[in-house]
């Protein structure tokens, strides 16, 4: 049983993923097991080129970024599960006993993280009835988002980046990640409001 399954391996999910995993010597979250699916392969970022996003060196390679995140998250935290190379397909139950069916395997979460692009080609059954049009894009994009109050689709669901209804820009989609992780930590610390800072002293 996961505590939290993040579904995709893009900007927003792997801006969650690396708040939560920055938790980890908080009593709090010491315990909890993490897991990511870092299917990247649909990611916006693998055709693009940074020149505009704060703390990136300019003409990063979108494709770049996504490599190293998944090597830091698998250097610095690597008590959170990555999972690759799978395709979730179905989730099934309520608040806090989730089944996730990908191609392969699967899985037992207390929560999820939806974390996937708002192309309309979205499929996962069980979320489908939460599909709207997107509130910030143009309509002839046909782009969807997940109907959320404050990223909170359902009790234990949470959506991140483009499909939560955010603009497609990198630092909106890392700070939406980054929104839910401490929210989650939030909760995990029996709802004191809750972040996570590195510093030098």
């Amino acid at each position: 049983m996961f505590d939290v399954l993040i579904i995709g391996g893009g900007v927003s999910g792997m801006s969650c993923a690396l708040v939560l995993g920055s938790a980890k010597n908080k009593k709090f979250a010491a315990e909890k097991k993490i897991g990511i699916f870092t299917h990247q392969k649909t990611s916006s970022l693998q055709e693009a080129v940074f020149n505009n996003a704060y703390g990136i060196p300019e003409g990063t390679l979108g494709s770049d970024l996504l490599g190293q995140s998944t090597q830091q998250l698998s250097k610095l935290y690597p008590h959170i599960t990555q999972l690759p190379n799978e395709k979730v397909l179905k989730i099934e139950g309520q608040s806090p006993n989730f089944t996730v069916t990908t191609n392969k395997n699967t899985y037992k979460t207390k929560a999820i993280v939806v974390a996937i692009g708002a192309a309309n080609t979205f499929s996962i059954e069980g979320l489908m009835q939460f599909i709207e049009p997107h509130q910030k894009s143009v309509a002839e994009k046909q782009r969807i988002q997940l109907r959320n109050t404050d990223h909170k689709v359902a009790a234990g669901i949470y959506v991140v980046g483009t499909l939560s209804g955010w603009r497609s820009q990198l630092a909106i989609a890392a700070g939406s990640g980054a929104s839910v992780a401490t929210d989650i930590l939030t909760l995990w610390n029996n709802g004191i409001q809750t972040h996570v800072h590195d510093s030098i002293r």
